[in-house]
């Protein structure tokens, strides 16, 4: 059997809390090493994600498509922006509960507990964060516009380059970067806190996500007429095989087929369908806004609304960016997180490893909820709900 990315991700953390407690300073202070090139290659490589995964996005979206077009992705857009909004007002209220009395010592100020590696490599990226976005817009935006189609293949080049990036290099050794971590905390006395409260933004995450798709169907049960139960009913089996998966693009034809039985017309669906695969995640904005207020919390910090609501507006169009590999919207909400909520490499190690143990979670929320926005979408072009 393949061992996949979550079982590698919570052996990864067991082993890092069991040896952190016996091992000698010098084999913490070389995983250390290997964290501290592993995370400058990490802020080298968010660029280069975001011009490789958000530009062919845009690009292929296209200008034929219309109001089909346009009425598809606000709907997108909307769902993900509430999600966002709604993980932040729940994780608000329940989680400095959670960390209270869990608060870590300054992530920010490593000599305080965490080992320092024996060497440093600087790998400064191309660009910052916001100039590869803005770049994005553009290419993506001209491509759409011009019909370029040279340019489109070169962009498509790219993204699978990017993609290898992730899948051959990243991914594998994410695990160990983690252990790393968690050896580090260990040995510094902090990992007691960190688990705690990971395990309660976990059951909150997983709440909020049944919270979010029930909503998602009641409005377009309500919309088309049509029993909500019944819809998400159909949708199960999408959401059963995006849990193996771990990614919206790879369920698109288990989506696409649990859509349909829904009664939408087909053409919606398969229009529909690979479109909100591409630009709908609501289940991975909860998790990443949740993740991230929980990570505030721990060190000390305490999000408001004036830094998470640009940011979750942000993180709907960096989402973008995100299906095409498992653990892809962590990936891709990395230069944000930096930028907008001043997470340094300690935090989105933190981040990272937070978000990952619960990824089938979010992507079975995203796909299942691409049914309920079809739905949606359906009754907004004039069609009706064919019973089965």
């Amino acid at each position: 059997m393949k061992f996949g990315l979550l079982p590698r991700i919570i052996v990864a953390i067991v082993l890092g809390v069991a040896l952190g407690s016996f091992v000698p300073v010098e084999v913490v202070r070389a995983f250390a090493t290997f964290n501290g090139i592993f995370g400058a290659f990490l802020s080298f490589a968010i660029p280069l994600i975001i011009i490789g995964f958000i530009t062919p996005g845009i690009a292929h979206m296209g200008k034929g498509a219309g109001k089909l077009l346009g009425l598809t992705a606000s709907t997108a857009y909307i769902s993900t922006i509430i999600a966002g909004l709604l993980a932040f007002v729940v994780g608000s209220f329940l989680l400095p509960g959670f960390v209270e009395n869990n608060t870590v010592i300054d992530l920010e100020n490593p000599e305080e507990f965490l080992q320092s590696g024996f060497f440093t490599i600087e790998m400064a990226p191309i660009m910052g964060v916001m100039s590869a976005l803005i770049l994005s817009f553009v290419l993506g935006i001209g491509v759409s516009a011009t019909d370029s189609i040279n340019l489109r293949n070169i962009l498509d080049e790219f993204q699978k380059i990017i993609e290898k990036v992730i899948t051959v290099i990243i991914i594998p050794l994410l695990p160990i970067h983690i252990l790393g971590i968690f050896m580090n905390m260990t040995y510094g006395g902090q990992v007691q806190s960190i688990l705690v409260v990971f395990s309660k933004v976990f059951i909150v995450i997983i709440a909020l996500h049944i919270v979010m798709l029930l909503i998602q169907y009641t409005v377009a049960g309500t919309a088309a007429g049509v029993n909500p139960l019944r819809l998400l009913r159909s949708m199960l089996p999408a959401y059963f095989t995006a849990l193996g998966t771990q990614s919206s693009a790879a369920t698109i034809p288990v989506t696409m087929q649990s859509a349909k039985k829904t009664g939408v017309n087909e053409k919606i669906a398969e229009f529909s369908i690979p479109l909100f695969a591409t630009i709908h995640l609501s289940g991975s904005t909860i998790t990443l806004v949740s993740c991230a207020m929980g990570v505030l919390f721990l060190t000390g910090q305490t999000p408001d609304f004036s830094s998470m609501f640009p940011f979750i507006l942000m993180l709907g169009v960096m989402m973008i960016a995100a299906p095409g590999v498992p653990g892809g919207a962590v990936m891709a909400a990395l230069g944000l997180l930096e930028t907008m909520l001043g997470f340094d490499q300690t935090m989105l190690s933190l981040m990272i490893a937070l978000y990952l143990a619960q990824d089938s979670f979010g992507t079975a929320t995203n796909v299942t909820g691409d049914g309920a926005l079809t739905v949606l979408v359906n009754r907004l072009t004039g069609k009706k709900i064919v019973q089965a």
